[in-house]
């Protein structure tokens, strides 16, 4: 069933005439808890996992299709369909990761145990060869999809490890983030990471400036259809952008969002635009392709050859934070007040609308029309 509620929309260039309020449409009858996870298929079909073990599959237009209870005593954390086969749907629950039929949900059509605890994210790469479990043991298990075997474990995050993202076109290449405040690149050939970024070092900068904050706990990351671009939301508040180049990578941007941690954050198939979702309520779009086009700029080639650093833990580069606060402050295209601390942001086309799927701490999805730019 799909119903309609008021949500509250603040636009600013370059969404010129559009209304500043909208009605959110409410898909609802799919869930009886929180709504912790949400995916998209490339047949526009969507998937959703609760709390209590409920997984749904939606139509476009908002009705539930299937549903099933996978678990009954763990939470579905994380959904994702195959970028191959559409209607293969891998769910994690507790420790395990269940792959099924999408048309047929009462019985996975097989299933992985070899993480020790929770897991909270999944990934699957580009070409369905492997799949990554993050789990709270701060290990990513990678998963030979052909194999059907436990490939590889990558264990360097110290705390939980809250999200595990293959990279398109790389697919033997991850990003990771965590609750242990660091930043991490992966190849599947090595077990340690080709580098990684702790955002610890900043939190110290600031507060020998005097500054109190949250800690840069990381919840959340996404990659670009690119593969070089990635953004990354925190307990600080604040969005970080990150490019690739080689084995390692550097922050392009970073800014304030949201006045509690940043809870998910999902770069659109366009080009560098990113949608946030906090803990404060908000869902925020942003137009970041401008800081990223300086990252090209010859001062930054320049500081970026004399780099150098005799491990792979890197330092915020400290010139580029400098160059990005001296421009233009950042702020956002489009302010949804949504009034829900946001568990997971999704986005589709739904009848030619590109559309912001929203889940919170309710049992139902909210659905928000992007105006066009």
């Amino acid at each position: 069933m799909v119903r309609l509620a008021i949500g509250y929309v603040v636009v600013s260039q370059p969404f010129q005439g559009a209304l500043e309020s909208t009605m959110a449409k409410k898909w609802t009858d799919g869930h009886s808890s929180s709504i912790l996870c949400l995916n998209v298929s490339k047949d526009g079909l969507v998937a959703s996992g609760a709390e209590g073990g409920e997984l749904t599959i939606w139509s476009e237009e908002g009705s539930p299709l299937e549903r099933t209870q996978v678990q009954k005593t763990d939470d579905v954390t994380c959904v994702m369909f195959s970028p191959t086969f559409p209607r293969r749907l891998y769910t994690s629950h507790g420790e395990i990761v269940s792959v099924l039929d999408v048309r047929f949900l009462k019985k996975p059509v097989e299933y992985f145990h070899v993480n020790e605890e929770e897991i909270n994210c999944i990934s699957v790469n580009e070409t369905d060869s492997f799949l990554a479990a993050a789990d709270d043991s701060g290990a990513i298990k990678i998963i030979d999809l052909e194999s059907k075997k436990l490939s590889r474990c990558l264990r360097r995050h110290s705390n939980i490890c809250a999200a595990a993202v293959f990279r398109p076109q790389r697919p033997q290449s991850l990003v990771s983030c965590g609750l242990d405040m660091k930043v991490m690149l992966w190849n599947l050939q090595k077990a340690r990471p080709l580098w990684i970024v702790d955002l610890q070092d900043e939190e110290a900068e600031e507060q020998s400036a005097g500054q109190l904050f949250n800690p840069p706990l990381v919840h959340s990351l996404s990659v670009s259809t690119c593969g070089n671009v990635f953004g990354c939301g925190a307990e600080d508040g604040k969005i970080r952008i990150f490019r690739v180049t080689g084995a390692k990578f550097e922050q392009e941007a970073v800014f304030n969002g949201h006045t509690l941690g940043v809870s998910q954050v999902f770069l659109l198939p366009e080009a560098y635009w990113l949608i946030t979702g906090g803990n404060d309520g908000k869902v925020l779009l942003w137009n970041v392709s401008n800081e990223i086009e300086k990252s090209k700029s010859p001062i930054k080639s320049i500081h970026r050859r004399k780099t150098k650093a005799p491990n792979a833990t890197k330092n915020v580069d400290k010139m580029n934070t400098e160059l990005t606060s001296e421009s233009e402050p950042i702020s956002p295209k489009l302010t949804i007040e949504h009034g829900e601390k946001v568990n997971w942001i999704s986005y589709a086309e739904i009848k030619g609308s590109r559309s912001i799927l929203v889940a919170d701490q309710t049992s139902t999805i909210s659905v928000y029309s992007v105006p066009e730019q």
